[in-house]
């Protein structure tokens, strides 16, 4: 049986490596991936040491960031399998997804210094892929989304808008819902042109 200290510590081992990427969240959107360790464990109120023991590199950090997004995006979308429109589900994932991305300064420095990182965090989540291929095909057979797009293309879009859009980098003119919403509205069956190519093509 785990005694009652056990437990505790524990608790404050999931607490301090909560507060360490925290702070290295806030270290990384001012500094980039050229945060120091020791930066980030005074941020985070906590020993240099302990910020090794949870990660004990940079790259372990920008993973653990990584996977809260893509943990972030798999229950965006399995809310949007959820919602009875197809259309709507489709269209809330995307707006969710691209919100999230243009809020957080830390995830485009990882997605900027380290994109092997972002592909690798994404190739551990089948599931995200399942539900996100599952989103396209309902609103596609609904006749609401064109019918030429593939799941694949939909990552690019959130990211294009997400980073286009990206808080501070632009000034306030730059509205990721405006731009999310030009986007969905060429998305719409029937879509203005033929696309070109296919992801990769």
């Amino acid at each position: 049986m785990t005694s009652v200290t056990e437990r505790t510590l524990r608790a404050d081992a999931r607490r301090n490596r909560e507060r360490v990427l925290d702070a290295a969240r806030e270290c990384f959107a001012q500094a980039g991936l050229d945060a120091q360790m020791d930066d980030i464990a005074a941020t985070a109120g906590v020993g240099v040491g302990t910020v090794y023991r949870h990660f004990p590199t940079k790259q372990a950090l920008a993973e653990a960031i990584a996977d809260e997004y893509f943990d972030q995006l798999a229950a965006s979308a399995r809310e949007g399998l959820e919602t009875t429109d197809p259309w709507e589900g489709f269209s809330s994932f995307l707006r969710r997804s691209a919100q999230v991305q243009a809020g957080d300064r830390a995830l485009a420095e990882v997605m900027g210094a380290e994109p092997e990182v972002m592909c690798d965090a994404a190739n551990r989540r089948p599931d995200l892929h399942e539900a996100l291929a599952e989103l396209v095909r309902r609103a596609q057979e609904a006749g609401r989304l064109r019918r030429d797009l593939v799941p694949a293309d939909v990552p690019m879009l959130i990211c294009g808008v997400g980073r286009a859009t990206l808080a501070g980098s632009a000034g306030p003119t730059m509205s990721t819902r405006r731009y999310l919403e030009i986007m969905l509205d060429g998305l719409r069956s029937p879509g203005s042109a033929e696309l070109p190519d296919k992801p990769g093509g």
